[in-house]
């Protein structure tokens, strides 16, 4: 009875504990989209995709931006004022003139920005089955899926304002490899935290978007097919990019998980986070993601710059201008050794979050530290109990043996 009372009090204690720590530690913001911010709708290009996301706290704005001009990519920008607001110069932009046709206003309220690119998926021959990108012979690999070549569909056609999502999808309209399939990212802001209730269950905050990559209905060219997502981390000048693993003895919202990767963005003298890139090293195969469906998403560690394979352009550069500042690499393959190749469910999917600050940490439950320690503190008590039990008896047998004096 003792075991559970404890229990139902420390499930209350850590109730209220992740509830304080929710409200205590990220803000709420007010979110907005806006669909070619600034843009003439009797000249409109419904291949040509910006959405701005505007979250607004109180005394701080975060801007991100999604764009298909050229590779597709997000830029984040973090502004210490609530009136901060996004200008383009369109006749610049549409022609690819890396000239800072991007600017948010003032400029003296910038503290940090910087850029997720997205640049080519890569497919190759698994001959051996390894899963293991770095393994696999150069004459395995086929031609890349150049993002920036792809044609996107219209991602106004796909907002939704009051769930605050949208999606970029984009194909190869000349190939039959598309005929039934597409690349897609799709989006997700957030007013306050929570959690995913869907796989892998990301805990966001007002500080965060989520992105989910997906490869559905491609047809792969062997049946021995496994897939990498190659991207770039552009940054400001005074930062530079960390590749962190974060693990966890906790695996209740992603069973068999217990591990984050976070690519983070730390200031020279290492005291403060600016921004994050946050995931779970697992992708699905399932339009249904579960555990059954899980395959492992392996990143291949930072590598920096690797100019040779960086896009030819991207909303990005024309933020930063022409001088492309701090440039690092991660590729994400999909899959594990011995698994099941790509042509057996056609389907890929894989989450991350993007975000301002310190990146959300999971953090073991109070309950689950207070199982343990009963499951280990119990056995030990109930045998000292029984020691202690042991001596009373034998010491009343002991003194039963003598008889009073008269």
């Amino acid at each position: 009875m003792a075991v559970l009372v404890t229990l139902l009090l420390c499930w209350f204690v850590t109730v209220y504990l992740e509830l304080a720590r929710a409200s205590s530690s990220y803000s709420h913001r007010k979110v907005s989209f806006e669909y070619n911010p600034g843009r003439s709708t009797q000249r409109a290009d419904p291949s040509l995709n910006v959405l701005h996301v505007r979250a607004v706290g109180p005394n701080d704005t975060i801007h991100y931006l999604w764009s298909t001009l050229g590779a597709p990519t997000v830029l984040l920008v973090y502004t210490s004022s609530s009136n901060s607001s996004l200008h383009i110069n369109w006749t610049s932009l549409e022609q690819r003139d890396p000239s800072r046709a991007v600017r948010i206003e003032p400029a003296e309220a910038v503290v940090h920005s910087s850029a997720v690119v997205f640049s080519r998926v890569l497919e190759y021959d698994d001959v051996d089955n390894v899963a293991n990108i770095s393994q696999v012979p150069a004459g395995s690999f086929y031609p890349a899926y150049q993002l920036e070549e792809l044609t996107w569909d219209n991602v106004n056609a796909t907002l939704n304002r009051s769930q605050l999502t949208a999606q970029l999808r984009g194909r190869n309209a000349t190939s039959q490899l598309f005929s039934n399939g597409s690349f897609t990212f799709r989006i997700s802001a957030f007013e306050g935290s929570s959690r995913d209730l869907v796989l892998p269950c990301l805990l966001h905050t007002a500080n965060s978007s989520k992105l989910e990559f997906l490869i559905d209905g491609v047809a792969p060219r062997g049946n021995r097919s496994r897939f990498t997502l190659e991207l770039f981390v552009l940054e400001d000048a005074g930062v530079r990019r960390e590749l962190r693993t974060v693990r966890s003895i906790d695996d209740e919202y992603t069973p068999s998980i217990f591990q984050m990767d976070q690519l983070v963005a730390v200031t020279e003298n290492r005291s403060t986070i600016a921004s994050f890139l946050q995931w779970k090293p697992v992708a699905y195969v399932s339009r249904e993601p579960s555990r059954a469906s899980s395959v492992r998403a392996r990143q291949d560690g930072l590598k920096p710059g690797r100019n040779h394979s960086l896009p030819s352009f991207s909303i990005a550069y024309a933020f930063f201008g022409a001088q492309v500042p701090a440039v690092s690499a991660v590729n994400i393959s999909f899959g594990g050794p011995g698994g099941e190749f790509y042509d057996v469910r056609r389907h890929i999917s894989w989450s991350a979050l993007i975000g301002h600050g310190e990146p959300p940490q999971e953090r073991s439950l109070v309950l689950v530290m207070v199982i343990m320690a009963v499951g280990l503190a119990l056995p030990l008590l109930l045998l000292g109990l029984g020691a202690v039990t042991v001596c009373i008896v034998h010491q009343r047998r002991s003194r039963s043996l003598y008889q009073p004096v008269n």
